[in-house]
């Protein structure tokens, strides 16, 4: 492993859940050789479907800790 390639983990755990979450995501998604941007234009279409029915009271979210208690 590189110093840079160490650096960049180093400044990567002080980043907030969501942006570690997005670059995730971004490095994920950089490996994939072929995109169907079908595919991301579904995604999309299912966070907003999700969101509304959030917003709306359509559906009652919970917490990542009554998630994990569940799992147990």
């Amino acid at each position: 492993m590189s110093v840079t390639l160490e650096q960049v983990i180093e400044v990567t755990k002080e980043l907030s859940a969501n942006d570690r979450a997005l670059l995730a995501h971004c490095l994920i998604s950089s490996l994939e050789k072929t995109q169907d941007d079908d595919v991301d234009a579904a995604w999309s279409l299912v966070a907003e479907q999700r969101l509304d029915e959030l917003e709306t009271g359509k559906v009652q979210g919970i917490s990542w800790d009554e998630i994990k208690t569940k799992l147990k």
